[in-house]
């Protein structure tokens, strides 16, 4: 009827090439299989007896799915968290009442048959059953896409954004049911006009990330924008207070610019009070800008189902999916073309200028011409996401095509983030707030942040050697051909292992001295690493 139990209960879909046990231990979990099985069964008014096959069907950063298949043909999904995946209750509580609210608006999103976001039942595991959205993953397609299908793609994600950011709610957080939340919380959220909804505590992962889950810090519900506005940077403050120590960067890579010395928590905590300081006078003046809205936490297209229509033979998208971390906050705090999607670092696409390929295309070579194949698809999709947000979502255009509202963005993104041994980031965007503050505040508003001049140069110089550092791991990246945390198929596990080792010695060759090689090597970038201290 199904796979070994232990590859239901096991990471199998790749491997990390840092902390390799670790990634995997994070990801195993066990649960009682007939259980769930007979639970899945019961939730579609079914028996266990019905359940023809029950295997995996993905694995993603925080769950495991599995198709359950029954005589007759009915398909449905069984989804449950990694033992990892914070927040406890609430990361499931929310997303099942964002799914069933969003679903009850008219958005293609997956019905929701039951789900227990506690681990307190006959599986041992918390779950979620749902529809099995029939079509195709848009990643699967993405870059055959004809241009054609792009534009319409794009049309139907920038109209379902549109529907979804035009639903008003009372307060910023995440969304849950208002009986769950009494269940966790003892209190009840800010009630919906439906009021078997309510906004209740903020779901988005950094608010919980590591230790930070056992502090008792305010993570919504949200008034105001000005609240949601400091909500993070006081939290990650609170965990300084209570957890920082001094730490070497977590990203190895940059350790050399920082001539790998330990960094203290006192200068991040110096730079969110700087940042607490300045907040309130960012809220921008635009007052459609912070009333709460919705949007999709990770809009990629391994997360947009599509399927052709018969009659039109166009790609129609038929499903959202993976709405964990959702949250509700003022547009100018969620604006941006969502990442797969974008391409910032070209001013082709910056400039908005509509793309085309090389007039001499016949003439190049093949690699030169799917470089230039790629290049032109990366353009398209960023001019035609805000070519259709600019047509049918004017409130997230609005935010999206100001340039005060994206750094107000940034610089609210980096003192919400965990601290992992820097406070490069969020200093540098105070700097730069400094330096544009009347654009930012209009006439009058003094700025009550002040940086000394020998404390802009030594940042300014570090800057450009973490650009250095940056662009080297990237180009490594590239070469040894790996994706976030590490991440590599299990096709490529062996060869990129290979690459990463031929990697090091190219690397610590061509380092004359032996002390400096030492020190290379001991914090090299693809070696295990203890990261407690950083959680």
């Amino acid at each position: 009827m199904s796979d070994s139990p232990d590859d239901l209960f096991n990471y199998s879909s790749g491997r990390w090439l840092v902390n390799n046990d670790l990634r995997l231990a994070e990801r195993r979990r066990e649960f009682d299989v007939d259980e769930l099985c007979r639970l899945a069964a019961q939730s579609v008014g079914r028996s266990s007896q019905d359940i023809d096959t029950f295997v995996k069907l993905a694995e993603g950063g925080f769950n495991r799915t599995f198709l359950i298949t029954m005589h007759g043909g009915f398909e449905m999904v069984a989804r449950i968290p990694y033992p990892v995946t914070v927040p406890k209750f609430y990361a499931i509580a929310s997303e099942v009442a964002t799914m069933r609210f969003l679903r009850s608006s008219g958005l293609p999103v997956p019905e929701v048959y039951d789900y227990s976001p506690s681990s307190d039942n006959a599986a041992k595991t918390e779950y979620i059953f749902m529809e099995f959205m029939r079509g195709t993953k848009l990643s699967n397609v993405w870059l055959e896409l004809e241009e054609p299908d792009i534009v319409s793609v794009l049309r139907q994600l920038a109209q379902l954004e549109s529907r979804m950011m035009s639903i008003p709610f009372p307060a910023g957080g995440s969304l849950y049911y208002t009986n769950d939340l009494e269940k966790v919380a003892g209190k009840t959220g800010i009630p919906l006009n439906d009021e078997r909804f309510c906004v209740g505590p903020d779901a988005r992962l950094h608010m919980w990330y590591g230790r930070r889950s056992q502090l008792d810090v305010d993570r919504g519900p949200y008034e105001s924008a000005e609240a949601a506005l400091v909500a993070a940077a006081r939290k990650e403050l609170a965990y300084l207070e209570q957890f920082g120590r001094p730490l070497l960067p977590f990203q190895r890579e940059r350790r050399e610019a920082y001539e790998y010395k330990e960094q203290s928590p006192s200068d991040h905590i110096k730079n969110l009070e700087r940042y607490l300081l300045i907040a309130p006078s960012l809220v921008p003046k635009n007052s459609a800008l912070h009333h709460f809205r919705i949007r999709h936490p990770d809009l990629q297209p391994s997360n947009v189902i599509v399927s052709t229509s018969s009659d039109s033979n166009q790609l129609q998208i038929v499903g959202l999916l993976d709405w964990q971390h959702a949250s509700i906050l003022p547009p100018f705090l969620f604006a941006g073309i969502p990442g797969r999607l974008q391409n910032y670092d070209d001013p082709v696409s910056q400039a908005l200028i509509p793309p085309s390929l090389p007039a001499n295309m016949d003439e190049l070579d093949q690699s030169e011409q799917s470089h230039a194949m790629g290049l032109y698809h990366r353009r398209l999709v960023h001019f035609h996401y805000v070519k259709n947000t600019e047509e049918y979502n004017k409130l997230h255009h609005d935010a999206l095509s100001d340039p005060v509202s994206m750094f107000i963005y940034r610089l609210f993104d980096q003192a919400g983030a965990p601290w992992e041994g820097e406070t490069h980031a969020l200093k540098a965007t105070l700097i730069e707030a400094t330096e544009i503050w009347e654009r930012l505040t209009g006439e009058g508003v003094p700025c009550p942040v002040v940086f000394e001049p020998e404390d802009l140069r030594k940042t300014k110089e570090l800057s450009a050697k973490l650009q250095v550092a940056d662009e080297n791991f990237e180009g490594c990246r590239s070469m040894v051909g790996f994706e976030t945390e590490t991440w590599v198929s299990n096709e490529h596990y062996e060869m990129a292992m290979a690459l990463a080792e031929l990697l090091k010695l190219k690397v610590l060759t061509a380092i004359p001295e032996e002390e400096i090689r030492a020190k290379t090597e001991a914090n090299w970038f693809l070696y295990d690493m203890d990261e407690k201290d950083y959680m």
